[in-house]
């Protein structure tokens, strides 16, 4: 009896405390495609894609460049892709789309997130797929707590992904075209918090040094508390944010998992 009872109290105890993570929840982005690799047996390629998970809804944020590298990578992170709902590529551009059919061969269950400028060849394809495409132009919440900067720029039309949680903004961006520094001031017009965090393509690799000083400047001005460059952010100047931001430089590459609360 006196068993049963302990068994009884653990078991209490187990359930309690999944529910409350559950219902406190954390995000958690795992990098499925990057310039480099972070984690054991991942393969680098030019390219960005991630998964967001934690949030209302399961997000795959850009596809990468070449689908077999994609796959491959997604196996070797056991990353569950039927779980995925929402599909939201930053800007056409083949490092970003290059995947996504190979993505809706595994699951046409999703809505894609497109901006407005796509072609509407591109939207007529998603659907034969058995997708369902949205075109987005301005500012939009896509679920709770997780939106689209809109469409930015002029001759690269870019959107970035923007999450509301309990530590400030966090921004993803593909390869902020538009301008990275406008991008973060697009986001906190969106939701005036400070910004925790920012991380993805730059889009900074011919910058020269007084120019990355400007904009490393411009976001202490809005006050960034961590940064992740990558991708085509160009590797002597993401070495300026790391020596910048130190501990606070967040290190990307092919499996990294990012952890925040909501």
């Amino acid at each position: 009896m006196k068993y049963f009872f302990l068994f009884f109290l653990t078991g209490v105890f187990v359930l309690s405390a999944f529910f409350s993570l559950k219902a406190e929840g954390n995000i958690r982005v795992t990098i499925l495609y990057d310039n480099t690799a972070f984690a054991e047996g991942t393969k680098p390629d030019w390219g960005f894609s991630c998964l967001i998970e934690g949030t209302e809804k399961t997000i795959l944020f850009d596809t990468g460049t070449r689908s077999t590298i994609l796959l491959d990578n997604i196996k070797i992170l056991k990353a569950d892709m039927s779980r995925v709902d929402q599909v939201v590529i930053s800007h056409n551009h083949g490092d970003h789309t290059g995947g996504l059919s190979a993505f809706l061969e595994i699951n046409h269950d999703v809505t894609v997130f497109l901006p407005f400028s796509f072609h509407d060849s591109y939207a007529g394809r998603i659907k034969e797929m058995k997708a369902q495409s949205k075109p987005v132009s301005e500012p939009v919440e896509i679920c709770s707590d997780v939106y689209s900067t809109g469409e930015l720029g002029e001759s690269v039309k870019e959107q970035s992904l923007v999450l509301d949680t309990s530590r400030g903004i966090v921004v993803i961006t593909g390869c902020s075209h538009p301008g990275i520094v406008d991008i973060l001031k697009k986001a906190k017009e969106i939701l005036n918090k400070n910004i925790y965090l920012v991380f993805g393509g730059f889009h900074l690799m011919n910058k020269s040094d007084a120019e990355m000083k400007a904009i490393i400047d411009d976001f202490k001005k809005l006050g960034v508390e961590k940064v992740g460059a990558t991708h085509c952010t160009g590797p002597k100047q993401i070495d300026m944010f790391r020596k910048e931001w130190g501990e606070n430089f967040v290190e990307m590459g092919v499996g990294r998992v990012i952890t925040f609360d909501k």
